[in-house]
């Protein structure tokens, strides 16, 4: 049982590994949140689609594509790719807006208390599943642009961050029901068991790329426009702050933003446990504005996963 948890997080939480097949060095491209989010909104769709995951999509005559799309995704800092498919949250919805930090803190970069940053981001879900009569895992990967301005060509490159609900999947009945984690909790249900023979086939590659595929650091984010003194929350959950349940049935729907309206998400960091519980702080908040469901959204936005390191500075005396 161990074994089957174990493989289910690394397929979970690889999940903008794309079908990608050659490994390149890219030099860095100044680009501004605009020129991405242009890209993004190109072609949506014109109902939602229900993409499936497939076994035959991990497999080549030729080439380990799932070892080199994960090595890709470890190193490839594009915030663009040429069209690919996402192997494990083919489903999702885009989101633009602003990140803010508005309370006191000790870490840094765009932790620190006054950053303001714009951000892209991808919800989704894991495997195929995106309506609430069945188990689903959400997922959210961010996209941090150090600036306000939309037209800034920025000097370095985005940060990127991962966060999911629970691994197993979850049967809440709304996007808004959960907290999304960069250390999810583990279920075992009827998709882990389901899809257990697609998960091996990930796990045997990336497992090789990455030796913690459980836990998704946040040194992207305390990074971005510092040289120095870096200081890094451990964990960081989000939520959605307005309680009030929307009754649609996929979750795409229940993100997706009118006119005038908008979405926000609270920001809580914690770095060490009181028994065996996070000790989350509010430190702000994500005001999303826009959203499409797109070609792009789903088949182009790249998210690079931070590799783990065993040096970061937490800020524990």
């Amino acid at each position: 049982m161990k074994l089957l948890l174990a493989i289910f997080m690394i397929i979970t939480f690889t999940g903008c590994i794309s079908k990608t097949i050659a490994l390149e060095d890219k030099p860095f491209k100044s680009v501004s949140f605009q020129d991405i989010w242009k890209e993004v909104k190109a072609y949506p769709y014109p109902k939602l689609p229900q993409t499936k995951i497939a076994y035959s999509k991990l497999t080549s005559s030729k080439v380990n594509i799932i070892l080199s799309n994960a090595r890709r995704t470890l190193h490839d800092r594009s915030d663009l790719l040429e069209p690919f498919e996402k192997l494990a949250h083919p489903n999702g919805i885009c989101l633009s807006g602003l990140w803010k930090i508005n309370k006191a803190n000790i870490y840094s970069g765009y932790f620190k208390n006054n950053s303001q940053a714009l951000i892209i981001a991808r919800a989704s879900t894991a495997m195929s599943n995106t309506t609430n009569d069945s188990t689903r895992a959400f997922g959210f990967a961010g996209k941090l642009f150090p600036t306000i301005k939309e037209d800034e060509k920025i000097k370095e490159y985005s940060a990127n961050f991962f966060l999911i609900d629970d691994l197993g999947g979850t049967d809440a009945k709304y996007y808004r029901d959960v907290s999304l984690t960069n250390e999810p909790s583990i279920s075992v249900t009827y998709e882990v068991i389901k899809n257990i023979f697609y998960a091996l086939k990930v796990s045997s590659s990336f497992s090789d790329a990455d030796k913690h595929p459980g836990i998704r650091q946040l040194y992207e984010i305390s990074s971005l426009g510092e040289s120095k003194s870096i200081v890094t929350p451990k964990w960081m959950k989000i939520k959605i702050a307005d309680k009030k349940t929307l009754n649609e049935k996929d979750f795409r729907n229940e993100l997706k933003i009118q006119k005038d309206k908008i979405l926000i998400f609270d920001i809580f960091v914690a770095n060490k446990k009181t028994e065996n519980k996070k000790e989350w702080k509010k430190i702000g908040n994500i005001t999303f504005k826009a959203s499409v469901v797109s070609k792009s959204c789903d088949q182009r936005l790249h998210f690079h996963h931070a590799k783990y390191k065993d040096d970061l500075n937490h800020g524990l005396k």
